[in-house]
């Protein structure tokens, strides 16, 4: 394993063959569990249109049906004991149903995630309110019910108007356990609000700094510092602080001398050299990702980045391995990177690889390609091969990625023979797109024609047909027949329809297009990463 890694594939496979016993030390998860829903990816339409394209990245499929029964059968026989019995509980009092298959798939994970978790690692399980209660309990039969730590509840969004029959359903829960009682933590402080400002830090020096009053009487008697100063005298217990300790604090102006003699000296907290509230597990501070918001993708399950940063820097050090089985947009990722931790990300479909891929580029520039690996994407031509052959549309997927084109929604009954597309400018306020086929079998001179009739219909600048096979000589001929594309902007020419071949593009061999115009055009691309580290406040009030 190198130090940031990428894997394409089932995390439950990943994990049993890539990652070893005992080298990550936080896990953090954010599974899908809707089972009568598609999972989709959203990318904002670039072309001046309001409107988002929906495209499907996979169907969940956590269905009880007989790939969930075998599942449910190898985790009791074969699991450990409590998980086992857990199961068997479930089933006992749910019956065999969706939630049971859901179950069934996340135990051996978590199984597997405690064993890949150092000594002193810990794992947070983000989930909504509809299957949290039952995962904490198998939480408790994998991790053990002493290593929880805490039910966290995240505010992440704002309720709703149609909420009649209930209360509004406004909050996510992430479930915290540690492996065992020598984990990481390091206390996340929050900023003050204006309120507890108001009410605290009431007092203002000459020199306009806010501060508020604090007791100096001891607690406890302390015979030992029980002493006058300047005329006042102490409590009955004494004194909190030594002698030379409070002529130090008189020093620096930190005292508070009351009018009366009789009255208590009390010392003065300033507001500016105070970092703030340690961070309880009510977290309202860390605000949804809105529709303004920069680090915006479009990916609808996507998570504040604010949020993986109060995780990541509670539970893990710098240079400390952080795990995301169910990577999605990759948001764990990035901030990890940012956070100067090594990373691993999973995920099951090329398309959110890609995203991935775009999003690092964005916020650190091109060079963060050398700094980490992707595992599971071919390499070469016989791979790709093996993934058309095994799924068509992840090697539709992985070879726009190739291109850095995005796919389109695909609608069951309806192909409009585009599979993809990506945006460019070339000409003020003006977007214009490439229309994108990916053949995956049999390819011949109809392909090109459609192509050349799909491209017409659409009003797009240029077409490009993606293939396996090598294309045939009229293929080529064809092509080569459609004209070209003038660039008013850069006074070029471009093939209107051009073909390449999947071993073309693993060899370096790219679209024919104007150059530097397609930048956060085809995807959405985050804000530019800064740089962050240790114990501060995140933005928000508290």
């Amino acid at each position: 394993m190198t130090t940031n890694t990428l894997y394409y594939g089932d995390n439950l496979d990943i994990l049993r063959r890539y990652i070893k016993d005992e080298s990550v030390d936080l896990v953090y998860l954010d599974p899908p569990f809707k089972s009568n829903q598609d999972y989709n990816v959203l990318f904002q339409e670039r072309n001046g249109s309001r409107s988002a394209a929906q495209i499907k990245a996979f169907e969940d499929t956590w269905r009880w049906d007989q790939g969930a029964a075998e599942a449910y059968r190898e985790i009791v026989e074969k699991g450990p004991e409590r998980v086992s019995q857990a199961m068997q509980g479930f089933r006992m009092f749910l019956g065999e149903n969706d939630m049971l298959a859901y179950l069934a798939m996340m135990a051996p994970r978590l199984v597997e995630l405690r064993r890949v978790l150092k000594p002193t690692g810990s794992i947070y399980l983000h989930c909504d309110p509809t299957a949290s209660h039952y995962l904490k309990m198998l939480m408790d039969a994998v991790l053990g019910p002493v290593y929880f730590r805490n039910e966290i509840t995240w505010k992440r969004t704002h309720a709703h108007g149609d909420s009649r029959r209930r209360f509004a359903n406004i909050s996510d829960t992430i479930l915290f356990y540690s492996k065992t009682d020598d984990c990481v933590f390091n206390r996340q402080l929050t900023p003050y609000s204006q309120e507890y400002k108001d009410k605290y830090y009431r007092h203002t020096d000459p020199d306009g700094r806010r501060y508020q009053l604090v007791s100096l009487r001891s607690p406890h008697p302390r015979p030992n510092l029980t002493y006058d100063y300047k005329g006042y005298k102490p409590h009955p217990n004494g004194w909190a602080v030594s002698r030379e300790k409070m002529e130090q604090l008189d020093a620096e102006g930190r005292l508070y001398f009351p009018q009366h003699r009789d009255g208590a000296i009390r010392e003065k907290y300033f507001l500016d050299e105070m970092s703030g509230v340690v961070a309880g597990d009510n977290w309202i501070d860390i605000l949804p990702i809105s529709a303004q918001a920069k680090e915006r993708l479009g990916y609808p399950t996507q998570k504040p980045e604010g949020l993986l940063e109060r995780i990541i820097l509670a539970s893990s050090n710098e240079g400390n391995t952080v795990l995301d089985p169910f990577c999605g947009c990759g948001t764990a990722v990035v901030v990890a990177q940012k956070l100067n931790r090594r990373w691993i990300g999973i995920d099951i479909t090329h398309l959110a690889i890609t995203l991935i891929k775009h999003r690092l580029e964005s916020a650190f520039g091109k060079g963060i390609h050398s700094q980490y690996e992707v595992v599971g994407e071919p390499q070469d031509l016989t791979g790709a091969q093996a993934l058309a052959q095994q799924d068509r549309f992840q090697f539709q997927y992985w070879a726009l990625g190739l291109v850095g084109a995005r796919p389109v929604e695909q609608k069951k009954g309806a192909d409009r023979g585009i599979d993809g597309r990506l945006y460019f400018h070339d000409e003020a306020d003006k977007t214009k797109q490439i229309i994108i086929q990916v053949k995956s079998g049999h390819v011949g001179s109809p392909d090109v024609d459609n192509l050349r009739g799909v491209v017409e219909k659409e009003g797009a600048a240029i077409g490009v047909l993606i293939t396996l096979e090598e294309p045939t000589q009229p293929m080529r001929r064809d092509a080569a027949s459609a004209d070209f594309y003038l660039s008013p902007g850069w006074q070029r020419n471009y093939p209107r329809i051009q073909i390449l071949t999947v071993a073309e593009l693993l060899g370096g061999k790219g679209l024919e297009y104007p150059p530097g115009s397609g930048e956060g055009l085809t995807f959405q691309r985050g804000p530019k990463a800064k740089p962050t580290g240790g114990e501060q406040p995140l933005p928000g009030p508290i």
